[in-house]
C-alpha cells in the first residue's frame, strides 16, 4: 500500500488547539492534482499544502496550497505553517531563511528563533475596486451605519485578493452574519472571493485590532486566522493611515467567534507608494502521522 507522511500543525496559535489548523504532506511531487484535492476534502481544513519535494529545488521549496474546494495560489498560514516543518523535520541544519515557491511567486520566510514568531514578507499589494456600503452591509447583514466610512471597502491583493471592510466597533464585527445568497452573486462581479472586516478594538487589551475572514467560495464559512488577507489589510492600514502613520507593527486578533483564538503579528510600511508587508505568528506542532493513498 502506498502512503505519504504528514503533520499537522496550529498556525498563528496562542497554544495548543489555537489559531488555524494545517495539515502539510511531505515529498508529495508523485500526487496528482485530483488525489491532492481530495486529501485536501477529506482533512477538510481552511488549507492543506503538499510538499513536492523533501529536497531544495533551485533556490526554494515548491508548495501547492489546496481548501476543501480548490487550489489557491497562496495563502498566509500555510506559508508559516510548512516553513516551520521543512525547518524542524526535513533540515538537519535549522536556517534563519527559508524559500517557498508558490504559484502566485516566492515568498521568503524568516525565523525569529527568540520570540518563537515566523515571517513571511508577502508580495507588493495591488488595490482594486471599491464597493458600495450599501451593497456589503446587506451581505454582512448589518445596517449600514455599522460601517466606518472614512475608509474604502476595497479589493487589496498580496496575491490572493480579499475584500477589506472599516467597521467602526467590536459590536458591530460581532454582528457580523454572512447573507450567502447576496455573498456568491457579489463575488461573480470581483476578483476577490474572501470578506475580511476588521475594527479597532479587540477582546485581547493587549491587542490592536479584530479581525474576521469569510471565505464561504473557498470551503471555509469563517476562517480561524488568515495571515493572506491580513498582509491585505495591514497594506491597507498604511496605505489609508487607519492608524494616522505610514509604518505600523501591530497584533492582530482573530477566530475569538468560532473558539480558535488566534494570533497576528503585522508589520507595514508605505515609503512614496511602495508598500512593503510582513505577517508573523507561531507555530504549534500537533501531531504527525502516514496517509494511506
Amino acid at each position: 500500500m502506498n502512503k505519504i507522511n504528514y503533520s499537522i500543525v496550529d498556525v498563528f496559535s496562542q497554544g495548543k488547539y489555537t489559531g488555524n489548523q494545517l495539515a502539510v504532506f511531505k515529498n508529495a511531487g508523485n500526487i496528482s492534482d485530483h488525489e491532492m484535492q481530495q486529501i485536501a476534502r477529506e482533512v477538510n481544513y481552511s488549507e492543506t499544502t503538499f510538499i513536492l519535494s523533501n529536497v531544495k529545488q533551485d533556490e526554494g521549496y515548491d508548495v501547492r496550497i489546496f481548501t476543501p474546494n480548490e487550489e489557491v495560489p497562496f495563502a498566509g498560514h500555510p506559508t508559516l505553517g510548512t516553513a516551520h516543518v521543512i525547518q524542524n523535520e526535513l533540515l538537519e541544519n535549522p536556517l534563519d531563511k527559508l524559500l517557498l515557491n508558490f504559484k502566485a511567486g516566492q515568498i521568503p520566510v524568516e525565523f525569529d528563533n527568540q520570540n518563537e514568531v515566523i515571517w513571511m514578507k508577502q508580495n507588493e499589494p495591488t488595490f482594486g475596486q471599491v464597493l458600495e456600503a450599501n451593497k456589503i452591509s446587506e451581505i454582512l447583514n448589518i445596517n449600514k451605519e455599522y460601517i466606518d466610512n472614512q475608509f474604502p471597502i476595497q479589493e487589496v491583493s498580496t496575491g490572493l485578493p480579499v475584500i477589506i471592510v472599516p467597521l467602526k466597533s467590536l459590536e458591530a464585527a460581532q454582528k457580523v452574519r454572512i447573507n450567502k445568497e447576496k455573498y456568491f452573486e457579489l463575488i461573480e462581479y470581483t476578483d476577490a472571493k474572501a470578506i475580511m472586516v476588521f475594527c479597532p478594538e479587540a477582546y485581547s487589551s493587549e491587542n490592536d485590532i479584530n479581525v474576521r475572514d469569510f471565505a464561504d467560495y473557498y470551503g471555509i464559512p469563517e476562517d480561524a486566522a488568515t495571515g493572506s488577507a491580513n498582509g491585505c489589510l495591514a497594506s491597507y492600514l498604511v496605505k489609508y493611515r487607519f492608524f494616522e502613520k505610514s509604518e505600523i507593527n501591530i497584533r492582530a486578533e482573530q477566530g475569538y467567534e468560532i473558539k480558535r483564538p488566534s494570533l497576528l503579528f503585522l508589520k507595514a510600511s508605505d515609503e512614496n507608494g511602495r508598500i512593503s508587508v510582513y505577517v508573523g505568528g507561531k507555530v504549534e506542532k500537533i501531531a504527525q502521522g502516514e496517509w494511506f493513498l
